[in-house]
């Protein structure tokens, strides 16, 4: 066949030897001097404010959208206020270039960019302690509170940054495996990427087990196959699909239309609410020794705690956590699955619909803004009672907590002055003729004080003198972490590796008592799956989801 030749024009052919436009431009935070980063106090790790500067893709759902109305509903660390003064004022950025009013509308492919003064919240000083290392991997105890990687308000206060500033800022630990802030236990931490994808390869196959331990609410259900155990129970089923319902405050539920999730649960250890009388009785023939004080303060099942034992045959988010809401007895100091302001006394149990996810949703958004989280932790009711009974002290007791020199207060005591435990006379009133009183007042109100300070995190009505950005409380202690603890990983196929972390201190006995202290591995018979499709695909959408989350958030 004869070639025939074809003129052609100039422009009618795409030129690849073009270059590309440029990117966008985005803003550098500004040269400041870097400290130490971290300093200890009051039992919390701390980070002085420095400045800092977001830099994120307009996400599909901000097109076409105000960037102001974007950042009041995305982002709620700070007011929309405090949005409207970084726009006006150029803090606020898009494509490098300030935009100074408040309706500019975001386009696909801008860059939005925030330079702020950081305030991470403080997290637990507890160490990052070390169970097992190689000169490929290692294997952590990660403390509760702290999250993995860099997101939202926190940056130096994650695993990733503790580890570099422990060992050097070149060192890049590369986690393999995903635990929730709020979440102890062990983790994975690769030092070569390509030992981490072999890690990571392995925990997102169905060869490994993994074992949780939880402190929950109440006295746990007995159980398939229970003996008769008082403390220990049966096998608890729950196969509750787990739908996503709010990222910004990180809600999942029970829901049919979510999806397949399957945990077993197995009560090891159940400790009633007693009063303490010195009268207690001992009972054996369980292989447990478990101390029984006695008389109860209440006759409910309600008013103890179980230790449970978890084997969680998928990884869905909160799967743990939204399935022991579910079957009524919700991880003790939860601030979103035990928070009784925001589900109601029942806590949900066995609520799977949708009828009230707008209401609850809107709720959480005020736990910590306006209210601190109201979760039925045992010891945070116990310090509620302790607080109530301050009112109950005399005026002498009391003002054994002040000191009289310094108490403004405080006034000494005259002759015929009432005394504690004096008779009094017609027409006194012993709460303000008595110049003890004063004492009285100020030592209460100063407990009640500091006790409401410590409850949890929630905005002070303070602000910041550099960058005048509304200041939190410190959280409390139920916030710095919550009774979940990831006890075990294990190899199943070859059982060449198996590694665990020791038991929690508050899954220990508690004063008193001779009870559990260790935990026998799951019996595990190879029936325990769940077949839900390809369960690796599930795994990686979901990790690029929570990538896209994290970046949101740090905005």
């Amino acid at each position: 066949m004869a070639l025939t030749a074809v003129e052609t024009k100039p422009d009618s052919f795409f030129d690849d030897r073009k270059p590309l436009p440029p990117p966008p431009a985005v803003a550098i935070t500004p040269a400041a001097a870097l400290p130490q980063p971290y300093y200890i106090e009051n039992g919390l790790r701390r980070v002085a404010p420095y400045h800092f500067t977001y830099n994120t893709y307009c996400k599909q759902r901000w097109r076409g959208r105000e960037i102001l109305d974007i950042f009041a509903a995305e982002f709620r660390d700070r007011t929309r206020e405090y949005y409207r003064h970084a726009i006006e004022s150029g803090h606020i950025m898009i494509n490098g270039k300030s935009c100074n009013d408040i309706h500019t509308v975001v386009q696909n492919g801008d860059v939005i960019s925030h330079t702020l003064h950081r305030h991470e919240p403080p997290v637990t000083a507890q160490p990052i302690r070390v169970i097992h290392e190689t000169d490929e991997m290692i294997v952590i105890d990660k403390p509760a509170g702290v999250p993995v990687h860099p997101a939202g308000r926190y940056n130096h206060n994650s695993v990733v940054e503790i580890m570099k500033a422990e060992r050097h800022f070149a060192f890049k630990p590369l986690p393999c495996n995903r635990l929730d802030r709020l979440t102890s236990g062990v983790m994975f931490i690769g030092k070569t990427s390509r030992e981490a994808e072999v890690i990571s390869e392995k925990l997102r196959g169905r060869t490994v087990r993994k074992e949780y331990v939880a402190r929950v609410k109440g006295r746990f259900p007995d159980g398939e196959g229970w003996d008769g155990n008082p403390m220990r129970g049966g096998v608890v089923n729950c196969e509750e699909s787990i739908l996503q319902i709010s990222p910004i405050v990180g809600l999942n539920r029970a829901r049919a239309s979510g999806k397949s999730a399957k945990t077993l649960f197995r009560r090891v250890a159940y400790y009633p609410l007693y009063k303490r009388n010195g009268t207690q009785s001992s009972e054996t023939g369980t292989g447990l020794e478990v101390a029984q004080p006695a008389p109860a303060i209440s006759g409910t099942e309600n008013d103890g705690y179980s230790i449970v034992h978890c084997l969680p045959l998928t990884g869905r988010t909160h799967q743990i956590r939204v399935h022991l809401q579910f079957l009524g007895h919700p991880i003790t100091n939860d601030p979103i699955y035990s928070n009784r302001a925001v589900f109601g006394p029942t806590l949900a149990r066995n609520e799977s619909t949708g009828e009230r996810d707008e209401e609850i949703i809107a709720k959480l958004k005020k736990v910590g803004k306006t209210e601190v989280s109201d979760s039925v932790s045992y010891e945070q009711e116990r310090s509620e009672k302790r607080v109530d009974q301050t009112q109950q002290m005399t005026v002498s007791e009391a003002a054994r907590l002040t000191d009289s020199e310094q108490n403004p207060y405080f006034k000494p005591l005259n002759a015929g002055t009432l005394h504690a435990g004096s008779t009094l006379k017609a027409g006194e009133d012993p709460m303000h003729d008595d110049p003890e009183y004063g004492a009285y007042v100020k030592a209460h109100d100063d407990m009640v004080a500091d006790y409401n300070k410590r409850k949890g995190e929630k905005m002070t009505g303070e602000k910041c003198a550099v960058c005048d950005t509304p200041l939190y409380s410190d959280p409390g202690p139920h916030e710095l972490g919550i009774y979940l603890h990831a006890l075990s990983y294990a190899d199943l196929v070859a059982g060449s590796w198996s590694y665990r972390s020791p038991m929690p201190q508050w899954a220990l006995p508690p004063p008193g008592y001779d009870g559990l202290r260790d935990i026998d591995g799951w019996e595990y018979k190879g029936e325990e799956v769940l077949e839900i499709g390809d369960e690796r695909e599930d795994e990686r959408v979901k990790n690029l989801q929570g990538a896209e989350r994290n970046k949101a958030e740090g905005l």
